[in-house]
Protein backbone atom coordinates (compact mmCIF):
# COMPACT_ATOMS: atom_id res chain seq x y z
CA UNK A 1 0.00 0.00 0.00
CA UNK A 2 2.74 2.48 0.92
CA UNK A 3 4.75 1.77 -2.22
CA UNK A 4 2.00 3.33 -4.34
CA UNK A 5 2.65 6.66 -2.64
CA UNK A 6 6.10 6.83 -4.16
CA UNK A 7 5.28 6.29 -7.81
CA UNK A 8 7.64 9.03 -8.95
CA UNK A 9 10.79 10.04 -7.12
CA UNK A 10 13.97 11.99 -7.05
CA UNK A 11 15.96 11.28 -3.90
CA UNK A 12 17.31 13.75 -1.35
CA UNK A 13 20.98 14.56 -0.95
CA UNK A 14 23.80 12.68 0.76
CA UNK A 15 23.69 12.64 4.53
CA UNK A 16 26.81 14.71 5.09
CA UNK A 17 27.75 18.30 5.53
CA UNK A 18 28.24 19.81 2.12
CA UNK A 19 31.07 22.12 1.18
CA UNK A 20 29.93 25.28 -0.59
CA UNK A 21 30.26 25.05 -4.35
CA UNK A 22 32.95 27.13 -5.98
CA UNK A 23 31.97 30.24 -7.89
CA UNK A 24 32.93 28.56 -11.12
CA UNK A 25 30.56 25.66 -10.39
CA UNK A 26 27.63 27.94 -9.64
CA UNK A 27 28.18 30.83 -12.04
CA UNK A 28 25.23 30.04 -14.30
CA UNK A 29 22.89 28.13 -11.96
CA UNK A 30 23.52 29.31 -8.39
CA UNK A 31 20.19 31.13 -8.12
CA UNK A 32 18.06 28.26 -9.40
CA UNK A 33 16.84 26.15 -6.43
CA UNK A 34 16.00 23.12 -8.54
CA UNK A 35 19.46 23.03 -10.13
CA UNK A 36 20.97 23.14 -6.64
CA UNK A 37 18.56 20.47 -5.44
CA UNK A 38 19.34 18.12 -8.31
CA UNK A 39 23.01 18.13 -7.24
CA UNK A 40 22.04 16.75 -3.85
CA UNK A 41 19.43 14.09 -4.75
CA UNK A 42 21.55 11.04 -3.94
CA UNK A 43 20.30 10.08 -0.48
CA UNK A 44 18.52 6.71 -0.41
CA UNK A 45 15.64 7.93 1.79
CA UNK A 46 12.61 9.49 0.12
CA UNK A 47 9.92 11.03 2.29
CA UNK A 48 6.62 12.81 1.84
CA UNK A 49 4.40 14.86 4.14
CA UNK A 50 0.60 14.77 3.81
CA UNK A 51 -2.35 16.41 5.57
CA UNK A 52 -6.08 16.40 4.85
CA UNK A 53 -6.17 19.85 6.48
CA UNK A 54 -4.62 21.31 3.32
CA UNK A 55 -7.71 20.71 1.19
CA UNK A 56 -10.68 20.24 3.52
CA UNK A 57 -11.99 21.77 6.70
CA UNK A 58 -10.30 19.35 9.06
CA UNK A 59 -8.15 19.25 12.17
CA UNK A 60 -6.05 16.49 10.62
CA UNK A 61 -2.40 16.40 11.59
CA UNK A 62 0.62 15.64 9.44
CA UNK A 63 1.45 12.17 8.15
CA UNK A 64 5.06 11.51 7.15
CA UNK A 65 5.92 8.42 5.10
CA UNK A 66 9.50 7.46 4.24
CA UNK A 67 11.13 4.76 2.12
CA UNK A 68 14.79 3.79 2.40
CA UNK A 69 16.32 2.17 -0.68
CA UNK A 70 19.79 2.05 0.88
CA UNK A 71 21.78 -0.57 2.77
CA UNK A 72 22.03 1.47 5.99
CA UNK A 73 19.30 2.52 8.39
CA UNK A 74 18.73 6.24 9.01
CA UNK A 75 16.87 8.37 11.50
CA UNK A 76 15.29 11.58 10.24
CA UNK A 77 15.42 13.60 13.44
CA UNK A 78 13.88 16.89 12.33
CA UNK A 79 13.24 19.18 9.39
CA UNK A 80 13.49 22.96 9.67
CA UNK A 81 11.56 24.99 7.08
CA UNK A 82 13.40 28.26 6.49
CA UNK A 83 11.31 31.42 6.50
CA UNK A 84 12.12 32.98 3.14
CA UNK A 85 9.87 36.00 3.70
CA UNK A 86 11.95 37.42 6.55
CA UNK A 87 8.82 38.17 8.57
CA UNK A 88 8.49 34.99 10.64
CA UNK A 89 10.65 32.50 12.45
CA UNK A 90 11.61 29.19 10.88
CA UNK A 91 9.21 26.27 11.31
CA UNK A 92 10.61 23.08 12.81
CA UNK A 93 9.03 19.63 12.85
CA UNK A 94 10.49 17.00 15.17
CA UNK A 95 10.20 13.58 13.50
CA UNK A 96 12.53 11.12 15.24
CA UNK A 97 11.63 8.72 12.42
CA UNK A 98 13.72 5.55 12.09
CA UNK A 99 13.82 4.20 8.52
CA UNK A 100 15.29 0.69 8.26
CA UNK A 101 17.51 -0.34 5.36
CA UNK A 102 15.32 -1.31 2.39
CA UNK A 103 12.26 -0.52 4.49
CA UNK A 104 9.36 1.82 5.15
CA UNK A 105 8.48 4.03 8.11
CA UNK A 106 5.71 6.44 8.92
CA UNK A 107 4.59 8.68 11.73
CA UNK A 108 1.69 10.98 12.60
CA UNK A 109 2.24 14.43 14.10
CA UNK A 110 -0.08 17.19 15.25
CA UNK A 111 -0.72 19.79 12.56
CA UNK A 112 2.09 22.27 11.93
CA UNK A 113 1.59 25.10 9.44
CA UNK A 114 4.05 24.53 6.59
CA UNK A 115 2.28 26.90 4.18
CA UNK A 116 3.78 30.20 5.34
CA UNK A 117 7.24 31.64 4.81
CA UNK A 118 7.55 30.94 1.08
CA UNK A 119 6.24 33.30 -1.61
CA UNK A 120 5.62 30.62 -4.23
CA UNK A 121 3.58 28.51 -1.79
CA UNK A 122 1.57 31.50 -0.51
CA UNK A 123 0.79 32.77 -4.01
CA UNK A 124 -0.19 29.30 -5.23
CA UNK A 125 -2.52 28.74 -2.27
CA UNK A 126 -4.13 32.14 -2.97
CA UNK A 127 -4.85 30.98 -6.53
CA UNK A 128 -7.03 28.08 -5.33
CA UNK A 129 -4.60 25.22 -5.88
CA UNK A 130 -4.87 22.14 -3.63
CA UNK A 131 -1.66 21.08 -1.89
CA UNK A 132 -1.33 17.32 -2.33
CA UNK A 133 2.03 16.58 -0.73
CA UNK A 134 5.39 17.98 0.30
CA UNK A 135 8.30 15.71 -0.58
CA UNK A 136 12.02 15.47 -1.23
CA UNK A 137 11.37 14.18 -4.73
CA UNK A 138 9.77 15.92 -7.67
CA UNK A 139 7.21 14.98 -10.28
CA UNK A 140 9.40 16.35 -13.04
CA UNK A 141 13.01 17.37 -12.35
CA UNK A 142 13.26 19.72 -15.34
CA UNK A 143 10.37 22.01 -14.41
CA UNK A 144 9.89 24.31 -11.43
CA UNK A 145 7.31 27.04 -10.93
CA UNK A 146 5.45 26.15 -14.10
CA UNK A 147 2.26 24.29 -14.89
CA UNK A 148 3.70 20.95 -15.94
CA UNK A 149 0.47 19.18 -16.79
CA UNK A 150 -2.44 21.04 -18.34
CA UNK A 151 -5.29 18.86 -19.50
CA UNK A 152 -9.05 19.03 -19.38
CA UNK A 153 -9.00 16.86 -16.27
CA UNK A 154 -6.38 18.47 -13.99
CA UNK A 155 -3.32 20.68 -13.65
CA UNK A 156 -0.14 20.11 -11.62
CA UNK A 157 2.10 22.84 -10.17
CA UNK A 158 5.27 22.71 -8.03
CA UNK A 159 7.06 25.07 -5.66
CA UNK A 160 10.54 24.57 -4.18
CA UNK A 161 11.35 25.38 -0.55
CA UNK A 162 14.60 25.37 1.39
CA UNK A 163 14.84 23.13 4.46
CA UNK A 164 17.49 21.86 6.82
CA UNK A 165 17.22 18.11 7.40
CA UNK A 166 18.90 16.47 10.39
CA UNK A 167 19.87 12.84 9.69
CA UNK A 168 21.47 10.23 11.91
CA UNK A 169 23.31 7.33 10.31
CA UNK A 170 22.57 4.12 12.25
CA UNK A 171 26.08 2.78 11.63
CA UNK A 172 28.08 5.80 12.80
CA UNK A 173 25.46 7.35 15.13
CA UNK A 174 26.59 10.74 13.77
CA UNK A 175 23.93 13.39 13.19
CA UNK A 176 24.48 15.81 10.35
CA UNK A 177 22.51 18.76 9.04
CA UNK A 178 21.88 18.82 5.33
CA UNK A 179 20.61 21.86 3.43
CA UNK A 180 18.00 20.46 1.05
CA UNK A 181 15.00 21.41 -1.01
CA UNK A 182 11.47 20.09 -0.69
CA UNK A 183 8.88 20.17 -3.44
CA UNK A 184 5.32 21.33 -2.77
CA UNK A 185 3.05 19.46 -5.21
CA UNK A 186 -0.25 21.18 -6.08
CA UNK A 187 -3.21 20.08 -8.20
CA UNK A 188 -6.48 21.64 -9.33
CA UNK A 189 -9.21 21.27 -11.86
CA UNK A 190 -8.69 23.53 -14.89
CA UNK A 191 -10.37 26.92 -15.04
CA UNK A 192 -12.43 27.45 -18.19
Amino acid sequence: MLSGLFSLCLCAGNVAAEEPASLEDTADSSSDPLTQAQRSFEHPVKYAIYSAAWYMNSNAGLQIIAHNEGDSAYRLEKVVFADESGSMSDTEIELDLEIPAHGWADTQLPYVDLLNGNECVSNTMDEDWKLVEISNYTLNPSVRGLIIEDTRSFRIFQCVRSVQSYWQDADSQDTVMRQQWLMYHFERLPIY
